[in-house]
């Protein structure tokens, strides 16, 4: 009894699913005749219904995902799904492969569209000649996206021709597909003549055949992604990116073009922050590639300054795909640029445990270190950092300085010269090792050292006004020679008008030398920057010009 009670609304609902499904019919039959848009919210309002009734009716699922495909409430993701719903419900419904692969197609699954197309051969048998004209239709279509081979060309002559034959007998249905494949057939002549050219190198020429075609077939979105393809290939950054972006005009969804922008934007225009946001958010929706998407945000959001929106994105990225050291990374910087260290640090670590490759980790080593260094101020920590940094890549001469720098902020000296030096046997090119061994050298009274390594960092770097400044200090203080350590003073001044220091090094060479103008004009210029710069201690500056005229 109670099965009967049941059994009569469902049978009910059936009815009712099959009355909104012939409403839903003809409202879309008379959209296909007069475009209104009411006559398109009717079917899909109907369609809606007949699911609503009767969630197993295949039918309606497929024009269902046609129709709102078409008014953009979904995307082609969502409509294969749709569509593969109804295949689902009925395997052996040749209209539900058809649609499907229709679907598949337009997202450039080939492969998986060929399969649905086939599946309906396959059903209809000797009565497949639609099925098998649109297989040949996608097969020349992928001939024209994508580089076809030998087996592609026989696969189209083969649907084609056999399509045709059990087509014969259709006249409406074969005028319409002739109409449609001779667009198509359209479409190869210009694209092989395009590719002939290319390979060729007579590009300009190229391009005008492309540029024929745009307004010659109703296919603008492949010769406009080819131009912006060949533009890219000769560094025409700016036609590149007008071509692409006249490729998304002509259809929003194309997955290939939007990722081509969106990493051109990035690279060439970093002023177009946001129009590459706005092609990762786009690609969001087709959930693909998530996680990477979520990363080229985040770095995207950090060219903007914008710490809350990158640490988001790239938490997503890492939330998604927790054991990618190259996310941990990003999220650590990301922390580390909004001072959340200890939140830096977890992800640091995570991303040196992974240890994809021993010198990009290295790297990550040394960003953990100056945390370490210099926000927490644990020498340890940093220093065991820079030494596993250095374990994973012997050859990362900026972590030889970093160890160094964090030894002499220990007033570690021996350790410091130590780290220098070895970086100097690294990279005997490169005058920072030579700079900063001679602090270390000269604060350990190592004299003759001291100089032996300024000197050799102005030779390597003339340009340097801290070494400049630096050897002047040592002929000073260390040597008493007032007159060559002016010349280096007055050097590092030439080299950077703003150095404070350099100025108040001069003033004390010129008053050692009994220059007492030039001594107060140097102290005077000391105590303007001084104001800005906040290096030294103004009131020793004062005091030492007044006592240039002191009697």
């Amino acid at each position: 009894m109670s099965e009967q009670i049941l059994l009569q609304p469902i049978a009910a609902n059936i009815d009712k699913a099959k009355e909104s499904l012939e409403k839903a019919r003809i409202a879309h039959e008379r959209y296909l005749i007069r475009q209104q848009n009411k006559d398109l919210q009717d079917a899909i309002e109907y369609y809606v219904d007949a699911v609503k009734y009767d969630p197993t009716m295949p039918e309606a699922y497929y024009r269902l995902a046609t129709l709102m495909w078409e008014q953009g409430q979904i995307s082609i993701d969502t409509a294969i799904e749709q569509c593969k719903t109804a295949v689902s419900l009925a395997p052996q419904n040749i209209n539900a492969h058809l649609y499907t692969g229709f679907f598949m197609k337009l997202a450039q699954d080939f492969k998986s569209a060929e399969s649905e197309f086939k599946s309906a051969i396959k059903m209809g048998k000797m009565n497949s000649a639609r099925p098998r004209l649109i297989l040949s239709q996608s097969i020349l279509q992928k001939i024209n996206s994508q580089n076809g081979n030998v087996g592609d060309y026989l696969s189209f002559l083969y649907y084609f021709l056999s399509g045709s034959l059990m087509l014969a007998w259709d006249r409406p249905s074969m005028k319409m597909f002739y109409k449609n494949i001779s667009d198509d057939f359209s479409v190869f002549t210009y694209n092989t003549i395009g590719k002939f050219l290319e390979k060729f190198k007579l590009y300009p020429t190229a391009e005008n055949i492309y540029r024929q075609a745009v307004t010659k077939t109703n296919h603008s979105e492949i010769f406009y992604n080819k131009m912006g393809d060949l533009a890219l290939k000769n560094k025409e950054m700016d036609l590149t990116v007008d071509c692409y972006r006249k490729v998304l005009e002509a259809n929003p969804l194309n997955r290939e073009v939007l990722i081509k922008l969106a990493t051109v934007l990035q690279t060439y225009f970093p002023e177009n922050t946001d129009e590459a946001i706005d092609c990762y958010e786009k690609l969001l929706e087709f959930d693909i590639d998530v996680p990477q998407i979520y990363y080229e945000l985040g770095h995207l959001y950090l060219k903007k300054e914008d710490k809350i929106n990158s640490m988001s994105a790239f938490k997503l990225a890492v939330e998604r795909d927790p054991e990618n050291p190259f996310y941990n990374n990003s999220l650590a910087y990301a922390y580390s640029k909004a001072e959340l260290y200890d939140e830096a640090i977890e992800h640091y670590q995570k991303a040196i445990a992974i240890n994809p490759d021993k010198e990009w980790t290295s790297i990550v080593c040394q960003a953990l270190g100056s945390i370490y260094a210099e926000v927490k101020g644990n020498v340890d920590a940093a220093v065991s950092t820079y030494q596993a940094g250095i374990i994973l890549d012997p050859n990362n001469y900026d972590l030889y300085l970093a160890l160094g720098d964090i030894h002499m902020a220990a007033y570690d000296l021996d350790n410091a010269i130590r780290a220098y030096c070895d970086a100097i046997t690294l990279n005997p090119a490169d005058y920072r090792g030579y700079s900063k061994a001679g602090i270390a050298l000269w604060e350990k009274d190592y004299l003759e050292e001291a100089l032996v390594s300024f000197h050799k960092a102005i030779d390597l770097n003339p340009d340097n006004e801290y070494a400049q400044n630096n050897l002047g200090i040592l002929y000073l203080d260390g040597l008493g020679d007032a007159e060559e350590a002016l010349e280096y003073f007055e050097t590092a001044v030439e080299l950077n008008p703003n150095y404070t220091l350099a100025y108040f090094n001069a003033a004390r060479a010129s008053q050692a030398m009994g220059f007492i103008n030039d001594a107060a004009n140097y102290y005077q210029m000391a105590i303007d920057l001084n104001k800005i710069t906040q290096d030294l201690d103004e009131e020793d500056i004062q005091n030492r010009l007044h006592k240039l005229f002191e009697i």
